[in-house]
């Protein structure tokens, strides 16, 4: 029986999981995608905390967000870098969370990149 597309993700999910953690010296970027919103978290893994997180639900991104959802998601990837910034973390390893790096996940990476994180 076929995997459903859920589950498919979810097994991308955990093959690169065991692979990418994050530290407090480079913490881990993660993403997740719904059909209607795009959300970040920069996690330390090692100690269990999360570091900063912004989404499309955000009032200052929904305020200012006119335009398509890849947009919106350039602007989710600028707010996390800002945040990520402002709490001295420059250098992050990025997590897809199983997504591919296409469409909205590669323009938050994209905003991010612009804002100034490097990974």
């Amino acid at each position: 029986m076929a995997l459903t597309k859920n589950q498919r993700r979810q097994r991308i999910k955990n093959r690169i999981r065991k692979v990418v953690s994050g530290t407090e010296a480079r913490p881990r970027l993660t993403v997740f995608r719904s059909n209607k919103e795009i959300y970040a978290q920069i996690v330390d893994d090692v100690n269990g905390t999360t570091i900063s997180a912004a989404s499309s639900r955000d009032k200052d991104i929904i305020s200012s967000a006119k335009g398509t959802k890849t947009e919106v998601a350039t602007l989710v990837g600028k707010t996390i870098a800002e945040k990520a910034l402002k709490a001295g973390v420059e250098t992050i390893t990025f997590d897809r969370g199983g997504y591919l790096y296409h469409g909205r996940v590669k323009s938050l990476a994209e905003g991010a990149r612009e804002a100034g994180l490097k990974f």
